[in-house]
């Protein structure tokens, strides 16, 4: 299963994302669930660096399934977006497929 974590601070405004995990849908190479996931992370991480100013720090550890981003400040307007482009995305696809390979949490801090 992959684990989606979006954070936001108490104000509601986003200062981070991390996927964690396989989906398990199908064998590697073929799960559509992980690549969607994956398309949509490094999308919205690419378009962050190439379309705003804003500073993230990235992370990721490919054997364990780990992709994600922090802010450093407040995004901006566009990095906003950005995020709740992302949220839909991952929303939509958790609809599709359910709580049997995709879990996504909110976390406040």
């Amino acid at each position: 299963m992959t684990t989606i974590t979006i954070t936001k601070d108490a104000d509601g405004v986003y200062r981070g994302f991390e996927c964690n995990g396989h989906a398990g849908f199908a064998d590697s190479g073929k799960d559509i669930v992980c690549a969607a996931v994956s398309v949509l992370t490094i999308n919205t991480i690419n378009s962050i660096e190439k379309f705003t100013d804003d500073q993230i720090d990235t992370f990721q550890d490919q054997e364990e399934g780990i992709l994600g981003a922090n802010f450093r400040n407040r995004p901006s307007d566009k990095a906003d977006l950005l995020m709740k482009s992302f949220e839909l995305g991952v929303t939509g696809i958790f609809e599709q497929y359910g709580k049997k390979f995709l879990n996504i949490k909110f976390r406040r801090v």
